[in-house]
C-alpha cells in the first residue's frame, strides 16, 4: 500500500467496470486510497471491485451502481461518498464510448444524441455533483479522460470529436472555478484532462496478436497517469491537458 499523496484518499471512479476502470481501480488502491466505483454494468462492475480488492487484500474498494444520466443520482453519489466516507478527493471519469461513420456526409445525428449523453451530460453530473466537496479538500481533483481527436477531429468522426471537445470544455470552465476559489495563493484543487490516441489492454492484443497499436496508451499506463495527477501540484495540472500521445 502507499504512502505518497493518494494514502487514505477517497476517490471516485465513473465507468469502473470497464478495462480501463478496472486498471484504475487497481491502481488507485494499490497507492492507498479508498475507491468508489461506479458502473450501469452492476456484474461488470462487481468483478472490477472484487478483482482490485483481491489483488491488494486491505484495501477499500467499493462499488456503486449508479445513473450519471441523472443529476440528482449523480448528486446523491456524490452526497453519499463524502458522508460514508467523510470526504472526497477524487472524480476520475471513465465513462467512454464511440459512434463514428465512413464519411462526414453519412453522419448521423442519432450518434450525437447517443454520444452528447455519454460523454459530456456525465460529465457535467459529476463536476456539478461533486465540485464543491472536491474544493473542501485538500488534494481535490477531477480527472477526465479525453482522446487526441478532439484537436483534430476526422471526416468520419464529427459527433464523437464534438463531443469529446464539449467534455474537455466543459472540464475547463471547472478548472477555472478551482482557479477562482484558490486566489491569490492559488488552486488547491485541480481539473485535468488526460488525452490518449485510444487506449488497449491485454485483451485487445489477445484478439489481434499481429496488431500494432501505434500511438496506443496501456489501460495500465492510463491508470499510472490518473495517479501522477495528485503527486503533482494542483496549481501545476489544474485546467491542463496532459498528452499521454503525440500531439495531432
Amino acid at each position: 500500500m502507499g504512502n505518497g499523496a493518494l494514502d487514505g484518499a477517497v476517490i471516485a471512479v465513473a465507468g469502473a467496470g470497464g478495462p480501463a476502470g478496472r486498471a484504475a481501480l487497481m491502481r488507485l488502491a494499490e497507492a492507498g486510497a479508498v475507491v468508489i466505483g461506479s458502473d450501469n454494468d452492476p456484474e461488470r462492475l462487481a468483478e472490477a471491485v472484487d478483482a482490485a480488492s483481491y489483488a491488494h487484500g486491505g484495501a477499500t474498494v467499493v462499488g456503486d451502481t449508479v445513473d450519471l444520466l441523472d443529476r440528482q443520482s449523480s448528486q446523491d453519489w456524490a452526497t453519499r461518498i463524502e458522508k460514508d466516507f467523510g470526504r472526497v478527493d477524487g472524480l476520475v471519469h471513465l465513462v467512454g464510448g464511440w459512434r463514428g461513420s465512413e464519411t462526414f456526409t453519412r453522419t448521423s445525428l442519432d450518434d450525437w444524441d447517443f454520444l452528447e449523453m455519454l460523454l459530456i451530460r456525465t460529465v457535467a453530473h459529476t463536476s456539478l455533483a461533486f465540485h464543491e466537496a472536491l474544493q473542501r479538500s485538500d488534494r481535490g481533483r477531477y480527472v477526465l479522460i479525453s482522446a487526441a481527436g478532439a484537436s483534430k477531429p476526422t471526416a468520419g468522426n464529427a459527433a464523437y470529436a464534438a463531443a469529446k471537445a464539449a467534455a474537455e470544455a466543459w472540464t475547463l470552465a471547472l478548472a477555472d472555478f478551482f482557479r477562482k476559489a484558490g486566489g491569490e495563493s492559488g488552486p488547491t484543487s485541480a481539473a485535468a484532462i488526460l488525452v490518449v490516441k485510444a487506449l488497449v489492454h491485454d485483451a485487445m492484443r489477445a484478439e489481434r496478436p499481429n496488431a500494432k497499436f501505434a500511438g496506443f496508451t496501456d489501460v495500465r499506463e492510463l491508470a499510472e497517469a490518473i495517479v501522477d495527477v495528485w503527486e503533482r501540484p494542483a496549481a501545476e495540472v489544474n485546467g491542463q491537458r496532459l498528452w499521454l500521445t503525440k500531439k495531432p
